[in-house]
Formats: C-alpha cells, sequence, structure tokens
C-alpha cells in the first residue's frame, strides 16, 4: 500500500459534487496538501466551504478549466498525484455534445498529456457504470461489455482507452473508477441536469406527487457519495494500475422500491404517479445497471459502508439545513 504522508494532491474537478467529498476525504490523511482545479461552472464554492478551514486546501488560482492547456499543467506541475473528476454530465452532453467531447476527451487528454509530462505518480481518472450501457448479466463485472449508446459514456470510454494509452506509451500509472449512481449531500438539487433522487425529493418537498417513468422495475445501484469519494482514496493507496474498477454497492433497488424508500422517511402520504415514457427514451432505457463489488474490494480495499436508507437519511438532513 502507498503512503500519501507529505504528498502533494490535485484534485481536478474538486469544487464538484464527487469531488468536493473527495478533498474532505484526502484531508483526513497526513498529506502535504490539496490543491482544488475547478472552474466552478458545475463546481460551487459553497462545496468546499468547510474543505477550505484546513490550511492544506488551498483554490489554484490561475483558472480551472482544462481546456487551458498552459494553466492545467501549471497546476499538475505542483503536485505528486492527480484525482481527474471534470467532466460534462450525462444529459449535458445529450444535448451539448460537441462541447462534451471538447470537456470529456479533449480535456482528459491535456490531464492525461500533463500528468506523463510531470512524472505524476498515479492518476486517478473517473469513468462511468454509463460504459456499461444496459446489463447483459447482473452483477456486472468490470468485463462486462460496452454496451453504452449515448455521447457521455462514449466519452468515458473514450477516456479510458486514452488512460491505457498513455500507461502504454509513457508508462503513466492510473486507476479507472466506474462510478454507479451516486447520490447525496453537495450534488445539485434543483438543476435541469439533476438526478433521481433529488427530483423525487423536490417533488415531495412541493407536496407533489413523486412521478416514475414505466412501472418503476428498472433497477440501479446508488452509493452514498462518502462512499464514492473513499473509493478514490482506495485507489492513490493502492498498488494497483493500469485497471478499472466499478464504485458501487452490489445491490439492486428498483425505481419504485427507491420511492417508496423516500417516501417513508420523508412521511409522506402522497402516491407515486406513473407515467408512460417517451418513444426516445423507452428506446434508450438502461432497465438493469448493478455493479459487482468484488474486484474493487479484492484489488484496491473498497467496499461501501452506507445502506441507501442510511444515505437518504442524511441527504434529507442536509437538505433541511441547506434548502
Amino acid at each position: 500500500m502507498n503512503s500519501l504522508k507529505d504528498k502533494k494532491v490535485l484534485v481536478i474537478g474538486g469544487g464538484g459534487f464527487i469531488g468536493s467529498h473527495v478533498v474532505l476525504e484526502l484531508l483526513k490523511e497526513p498529506i502535504d496538501s490539496v490543491l482544488i482545479y475547478d472552474n466552478f461552472v458545475r463546481g460551487k464554492a459553497a462545496n468546499i466551504v468547510e474543505a477550505m478551514k484546513d490550511p492544506r486546501c488551498k483554490v489554484y488560482e490561475h483558472g480551472g478549466d482544462i481546456r487551458d492547456i498552459d494553466i492545467l499543467d501549471d497546476a499538475i506541475s505542483r503536485c505528486d498525484y492527480v484525482v481527474h473528476l471534470a467532466a460534462m454530465w450525462l444529459l449535458h452532453c445529450k444535448d451539448y455534445p460537441r462541447t462534451a467531447f471538447d470537456v470529456n476527451i479533449q480535456g482528459t487528454f491535456n490531464v492525461l498529456e500533463a500528468c506523463a509530462k510531470n512524472n505524476i505518480e498515479k492518476l486517478v481518472y473517473s469513468s462511468s457504470a454509463s460504459v456499461y450501457g444496459d446489463a447483459v448479466k447482473v452483477p456486472m463485472k468490470e468485463d462486462h461489455p460496452f454496451n453504452n449508446k449515448n455521447f457521455y459514456g462514449a466519452t468515458k470510454i473514450a477516456g479510458e482507452a486514452m488512460c491505457r494509452a498513455f500507461h502504454d506509451r509513457y508508462e503513466l500509472n492510473y486507476v479507472g473508477l466506474r462510478y454507479m449512481n451516486v447520490y447525496g449531500p453537495g450534488q445539485d438539487q434543483t438543476a435541469a441536469y439533476t438526478g433521481v433522487v433529488p427530483i423525487m425529493l423536490n417533488k415531495i418537498d412541493a407536496n407533489e406527487e413523486p412521478a416514475i417513468n414505466g412501472d418503476g422495475s428498472q433497477a440501479y445501484d446508488f452509493i452514498y457519495v462518502e462512499d464514492a469519494a473513499k473509493a478514490n482514496i482506495c485507489a492513490l493507496k493502492s498498488e494497483a494500475v493500469d485497471e478499472f474498477y466499478n464504485v458501487g454497492t452490489e445491490i439492486q433497488t428498483s425505481i419504485k422500491e427507491l420511492c417508496d424508500l423516500i417516501l417513508e422517511l420523508k412521511k409522506s402520504d402522497l402516491k407515486v404517479k406513473y407515467m408512460p415514457y417517451s418513444e426516445e427514451d423507452a428506446r434508450r432505457l438502461v432497465q438493469n445497471r448493478i455493479g459487482s463489488k468484488v474486484k474493487a474490494q479484492k484489488d484496491i480495499g473498497f467496499e461501501s459502508a452506507y445502506s441507501l436508507k442510511e444515505g437518504l437519511i442524511k441527504l434529507i438532513e442536509w437538505r433541511e439545513l441547506k434548502l
């Protein structure tokens, strides 16, 4: 196991949902410093208020866009390790595919190039379970075929392929993490591109019936954000290189079960409203995506700690304080 003692870590996208939690987890380690690199388009200053109380944590002062090659190179040159979480999100990529290419693919190439140039000890690359598309077999192991059909998943597949190529050509050490459905404090609760959990909570808080498309049987692997963040620390400290790992719980939860649990925790008498899928959504729907946890547990020592109920309770408490 590698030690993070006295190491300098750059967190690209450190003001974002998962990134801000990665920063907090890093500050629990005996590191020298954490440098946050973020353009704060998706990230928020509010997400790093707690982290910034630690004198070891700083925001890179000259910018934070991964498309700015010289600025990015300078930030990376100051650090020993890099955690790369900056990306456009799934539905944003659907609406703006050219920008998705520029940020998620070209931007990731820029990160990899600067890491190789500056002899970074290890990079942790944030991939996604979207690379798998709809599950052929559940739980999905890391050798599951790539059945992705959307722009977001395509950008993540490209990022993974480039990581492999940079490892082969320049011996850049990296580990890739394929996140399942991450939820928790710090996730954007109101934006057009927000996730299923905030959407349900927003409806219930507005005393409106939560809506489910289809019959609610579609099932996913929901992982609390603090657990997802800890996977990054496990990846940094492990001896693993040139490997990809699922970051999930291996627990299958249907959308109906998720909605029923949220209604129970909110002590709500609202009834679920079922709505038909649009023809386009029905054609592209991912019905099942649950990741095997075996490889990550074995190789990097990662296993989730929070149950869905525990995580939702923490999220609801956070919303009551912040919203």
